[in-house]
Order: structure tokens, then sequence, then C-alpha cells
């Protein structure tokens, strides 16, 4: 069990990382986002970074929490399929959330008479249908699966339903407000 927690620890430490270094060092950043002075885009492209791995750590934290629940009152135990629902649930929740803050890049210098905060409030808003849609067809299917696939698979697909649900929380309650935040906080200093 510690093996395991180990592992998740050290695969969220390098994905958050791998973030954080290529917008210290890396890219033109601020070409990337539409010609704006060099630091301001660096420290957006790191407070996005920074709100992704939060959003992230939210979710994997959330399905390790209630397994943990679980695992103490009905001895669910961890085991390779948990490990793939993990990876799964991580895979999902940064693609979502490299989705609506890619909008915002796109959105930056077309909004530019707009504040940061109606241009990721305008993005959100704008991807959302999308990953609504997006979530609940995969909760529909997994719901199908829970129902009809069997005892092997069945903490499998409760660790990706959990993870799915909260995964579409934390993009668009955690991950895109943090970046607002973050982002007053700095521009004020």
């Amino acid at each position: 069990m510690k093996a395991f927690h180990t592992i998740v620890f050290l695969l969220l430490v390098v994905g958050g990382l791998n973030w954080l270094l290529v917008g210290l060092v890396g890219w033109d950043i601020s070409r990337w986002l539409g010609g704006m002075d060099g630091t301001v885009a660096r420290v957006i492209y790191i407070l996005v970074g920074l709100s992704a791995v939060v959003a992230l750590l939210h979710d994997a934290f959330v399905v390790l929490g209630i397994f943990s629940i679980l695992g103490h009152f009905y001895l669910v135990e961890i085991d390779a399929l948990f490990v793939t629902a993990m990876l799964t649930v991580i895979g999902f929740s940064v693609h979502d959330t490299i989705v609506v803050f890619d909008r915002v890049r796109e959105n930056l210098p077309k909004m530019a008479d707009k504040s940061f905060t109606e241009v990721v409030n305008f993005s959100l808003t704008e991807t959302l249908v999308r990953s609504l849609n997006t979530s609940i067809t995969v909760i529909l299917t997994l719901t199908a699966l829970l129902l009809f696939g069997g005892e092997p698979i069945r903490w499998f697909v409760v660790a990706l339903l959990v993870g799915i649900v909260s995964g579409t929380y934390s993009r668009i309650f955690n991950a895109a407000p943090l970046l607002v935040i973050w982002e007053n906080r700095t521009s004020r200093s």
C-alpha cells in the first residue's frame, strides 16, 4: 500500500514539475499569449500550471479518500485496476482542464479590453457544454458498466465514476476560479 501511495505521489509531482519547468524555462510565452509582456505572460502560464495541478490533486485525493473509506468499512482492496482507474481519472482531468485553459489563452488577445476574470468566465462558459456533454456521456457509460458489468470490474467502475464526477466539478469550480484568484493577487502586487 505504501508503494502505491509513493507511485501516485511521484506521478503527480512529475506532472506538476513538468508544467512549472516549461513555464519557467521554456518556450516564447509572450508569443503564446498573444504578445503580452514576457514577465506577465510567464506568471500567467505558471499560474495556469499550478491551477491545473491543484485540480488534478483534488481529483486524485477525492478518489483516494473515498476508497480509503470504502476500504475501511467494506474491505475494498486497492489493486491494479484501481491504479488504472486513477491514471485514467488523472488523464481525463488534465485533458479537460487544458481544454478550458487553452480557450482562455485563445480569448486573451481577442478580448484585450476585458478583465482577466471576464475572459476566464467567458472561456469557461464556452467550454461548459462540451465538458458537461463529455462527462455525462462517460458517466452514463460507466453506470451501464456498473449495473451490467459484473463483480470483477465493479470497484474499477466506481473509482472511474467518482473520479469523473470529481473531475467535472474541479475543472469548473476549482481550476478556473483558482487561476482568477491567483492572477488577481499577482496583478495587485
